[in-house]
């Protein structure tokens, strides 16, 4: 159970990371608004088209896990972006080290969704104790880390990319409570 003094008041703000703001980081962060109504979320990508909407085999991919998107358009990370966020999702290595070279002051709270999923402690203490525990500015990036990126795959890629993030933000979601 978890101590209620332990948790703060404020809803979780979790920013999810992607190469494009398309695809991976659109699914998650449209997965964790169902799972996890009370968190605030947001996503970004590292080399975005700025305003662009999802692609067709996205929001299907969605659909077919019967979440839905509206609105969303592609947007490129930013200083701003990073303020008031109190953790970074990354879909890859390759994201975690871009926030690393580029926005260094949020690299202690930037890590993959899978070391997350599987790293992150359960409940005890805030959500930026727990994360500051895990030491992310220093962890070794490591290569099961990654979901890979659907872009130019079929409606089964994205399908099956969909079903790897719904498992992982359901992960996720049980520690951001």
């Amino acid at each position: 159970m978890t101590d209620p003094s332990s948790v703060s008041d404020q809803p979780a703000s979790v920013l999810f990371l992607c190469t494009g703001n398309a695809a991976r980081s659109v699914m998650a962060g449209a997965m964790l608004v169902t799972k996890a109504p009370h968190v605030h979320v947001t996503t970004a990508g590292t080399h975005v088209i700025e305003g662009m909407p999802p692609s067709f085999r996205t929001r299907d991919a969605l659909l077919a896990l019967d979440v839905v998107l509206d609105g969303h358009r592609s947007r490129q990370l930013r200083d701003s972006d990073l303020d008031d966020v109190d953790l970074v999702v990354a879909m890859a290595r390759e994201h975690v080290h871009y926030v690393r070279r580029v926005h260094p002051r949020a690299a202690p709270h930037t890590a993959t969704l899978k070391r997350l999923a599987r790293d992150l402690p359960g409940t005890q203490g805030s959500l930026s104790e727990r994360v500051a525990a895990l030491h992310l500015d220093r962890v070794e990036l490591e290569p099961w880390e990654d979901v890979e990126d659907p872009a130019g795959g079929d409606a089964p890629v994205f399908n099956a990319c969909a079903r790897e993030l719904l498992d992982l933000i359901e992960q996720l979601a049980t520690h951001l409570v």
